[in-house]
């Protein structure tokens, strides 16, 4: 294992699964979190971060287009969301 770290380049160097549950956690944080996110995507020294950087922020697009889409067809339909989510 030790022979691998020395022939891997460092920009290569693979993340732990802590790493990426540490980087989730970050990425979480409201308005830290997204400029953390950008920082890691646009400029990671890391591939690694780079590349799980990006496919976190492209999930985070996916997501709030789908939001938008419900709620355009909620509010299209009528349908008051509130009061399901207030149970």
């Amino acid at each position: 294992m030790e022979e691998n770290r020395k022939i891997i380049p460092e920009e290569y160097t693979p993340i732990s699964a802590w790493g990426y549950v540490g980087y989730s956690l970050l990425f979480s944080i409201p308005l830290v979190g997204f400029i953390c996110l950008l920082v890691f995507a646009i400029g990671g020294s890391n591939k690694n971060v780079k590349n799980y950087a990006r496919s976190y922020f492209c999930m985070l697009l996916i997501e709030i287009i789908l939001a938008i889409i419900i709620g355009v067809i909620c509010a299209v339909l009528g349908i008051d969301l509130s009061k399901y989510l207030n149970q």
